[in-house]
């Protein structure tokens, strides 16, 4: 059995890998394990299993580049855990965002002027605008620890998370300046077969498609932030005390 010294020796030990807290958990459960079998199937003392395991996680420790992090490096075990986590969650992202592309489709066939579809473009887009402002006001509690350098004890980062929050404040103000649009092109080219402009058709097109797709990802980042916090109380509690 691990004491509370030891425990908070490995602790100490992935904090100073600069892991994310959420990453530092989760990893820490595995490392404790593995401490813990070297000890009783190598006969070990604490200090020598400690040793062995380090060795063995040495590779996922190095630095590496990674540019959703430019300039700043992180461990490699980091990156690998955010492609994954991300993949899974831009996927889902542009799966919706495709949805509420076929919805601005349908909007268009349904309106009966350009003026008509210029409030429902400028009401779908205001939606998304609405939404992420929702979000911050009904979370304000937690304000703080979304900051993108708000570390635990000033060491890591709380959760890998967290580092979107810059990507969601650029994304708003893509979205304030997209409400000021209505659509013209993409309007003219549905229903009254202007194909003088494709170019600005695909565009009045893929912009909206692109900003709604990225509005999903990082609220969707925002709720695993959010949730992961919750999670770590108890960590932190411990931690704390």
């Amino acid at each position: 059995m691990m004491t509370q010294t030891q425990e908070k020796e490995v602790t100490d030990y992935l904090i100073f890998q600069e892991l994310p807290l959420d990453i530092l958990v989760e990893i820490k459960d595995h490392m404790i394990s593995q401490i813990t079998d070297a000890q009783i199937h190598g006969n070990l003392s604490f200090e020598d299993a400690f040793l062995k395991v380090k060795k063995s996680w040495d590779g996922e420790f190095k630095m590496v580049n990674y540019f959703l992090f430019s300039p700043v490096k992180i461990p490699l075990i980091v990156k690998k855990i955010i492609k994954e986590k991300f993949n899974v969650l831009l996927k889902k992202s542009f799966m919706i965002g495709l949805a509420f592309l076929g919805i601005n489709l349908l909007l268009i066939y349904f309106s009966k002027s350009q003026e008509e579809y210029r409030i429902f473009f400028r009401l779908l887009n205001g939606m998304f605008l609405l939404t992420m402002g929702t979000v911050w006001l009904f979370n304000i509690k937690i304000w703080k620890y979304m900051r993108t350098d708000f570390k635990y004890k000033g060491k890591c980062f709380y959760t890998l998370y967290q580092h979107n929050v810059g990507l969601m404040v650029i994304i708003t103000i893509s979205m304030l300046q997209l409400l000021g649009k209505n659509g013209h092109y993409a309007y003219q080219f549905f229903r009254t077969q202007n194909t003088s402009e494709i170019v600005g058709t695909i565009i009045t097109l893929l912009v909206p498609f692109i900003l709604h797709s990225s509005v999903i990802f990082t609220l969707f980042n925002f709720f695993e932030h959010k949730k992961i916090l919750k999670k770590m109380q108890n960590f932190l509690q411990s931690a704390d005390n």
